[in-house]
């Protein structure tokens, strides 16, 4: 099970550092799209993820990991066909398609982490998730750099497509079950004793949602970086993610959630402002690197579920968990399109007050502490 999934999360990654690397540049220079457009497309890519809850659903009649691996062949699909569609709309639906398969890969993919490791492994497995991520994107990032000279729009994002849907088939081929695991329940989980992993979900929803649709989006749109220049700061990001990941990992085992999440909100409550008021392309850039630093720190939401969590309860909670997570990320990106337009500096300024409540509610967090 180790070895599907860390496969199938280098060709999520490959996916969707791909997609990401890609989409602001494309979205400016062949759509000639605007802050408003991006946010309704961010918008768009979250309504898959609103929907995980129906992976329950799908798992019926679908195994957990045949899921997987079919939403890996599905994420290839929308990346390979986003360049032949530059407009608002085509952008639009390329995104709709490729978020399904990258939104239900990550629900199983947490929910298979979580049932096979224990809560003293699970976070050591997230860490190395992560690590072999931003590795991948590293590569992601070379690669995309290299085209950008020799290809189109259009081409790369066909490459990158066609490599992830080849990862889709052989996943599809592979059978890491072990069935002597307790079976997971095939039903809506909503449980009072789960609220503040709940509201912690939806607040992490919320805050990366601006920092995905608009982090980016400010450096390509207000100061000027070029497709080489996001792909160098990609690069970068998962230099330094590369060797973090890992120890975020332990940091939880060592310290526990509440310390390791306080860290992560107190820290984005001075980035978010610094957002809104650099006028310096380098500091934004480094904002940005921080910003993602910081973003590792999330996976202590999930291993704090995975200790008060009945263990027939991982897979619908992490589906439950999904929706939730994707609630306000349908909407904030919407919103924050068109607070951009008024001032490009209000999405980051409500980021920051998100950050200030998920750092008082991360107080109340007991379990697992040190």
């Amino acid at each position: 099970m180790l070895r599907f999934l860390l496969v199938l999360s280098v060709a999520s990654m490959i996916g969707l550092q791909g997609w990401r690397t890609l989409l602001n540049n494309f979205a400016v220079e062949w759509a000639n799209l605007d802050g408003n457009h991006i946010g309704v497309i961010q918008s768009v890519r979250e309504i898959p993820g609103f929907l995980a809850l129906l992976a329950v659903w799908v798992m019926l009649v679908i195994r957990e990991h045949r899921l997987s691996a079919l939403s890996i062949l599905v994420l290839g699909a929308g990346v390979a066909a986003t360049g032949y569609f530059p407009s608002f709309v085509g952008i639009a639906a390329t995104t709709m398609l490729m978020s399904f398969g990258f939104h239900y890969y990550e629900t199983t993919n947490q929910s298979l982490t979580l049932q096979y490791f224990d809560p003293a492994t699970a976070p050591h497995v997230l860490g190395a998730i992560r690590s072999l991520s931003a590795a991948t994107n590293i590569a992601v990032g070379g690669a995309v750099y290299i085209m950008s000279w020799y290809m189109d729009y259009r081409m790369m994002f066909l490459l990158v497509g066609l490599l992830v849907m080849g990862f889709g088939v052989w996943g599809l081929g592979q059978n890491p079950v072990d069935h002597e695991l307790a079976p997971q329940k095939k039903e809506m989980v909503f449980r009072f004793k789960y609220r503040l992993f709940y509201f912690l979900t939806f607040m992490a929803g919320a805050r990366r949602q601006i920092f995905i649709a608009f982090s980016v989006f400010l450096l390509v749109k207000v100061f000027q970086f070029s497709v080489k220049e996001v792909t160098v700061l990609f690069v970068l990001n998962n230099i330094i993610g590369y060797f973090t990941a890992p120890l975020v990992g332990r940091a939880i085992v060592r310290f526990g959630e509440r310390k390791v999440l306080s860290l992560e909100y107190g820290g984005l409550v001075i980035i978010f402002l610094a957002y809104a008021l650099t006028q310096s392309r380098w500091v934004a850039a480094g904002l940005y690197i921080l910003d993602n630093l910081l973003f590792n720190f999330s996976m202590a939401i999930r291993t704090y579920f995975q200790k008060i969590a009945d263990r027939e309860d991982i897979a619908p909670g992490m589906a439950v968990g999904f929706t939730i997570n994707h609630v306000g990320a349908v909407v904030l990106p919407v919103i924050g399109g068109i607070l951009w337009v008024v001032d490009y500096r209000i999405p980051f300024v409500v980021g920051s007050v998100l950050s200030v409540i998920s750092l008082i509610a991360v107080q109340r967090i007991r379990v697992g502490d040190k």
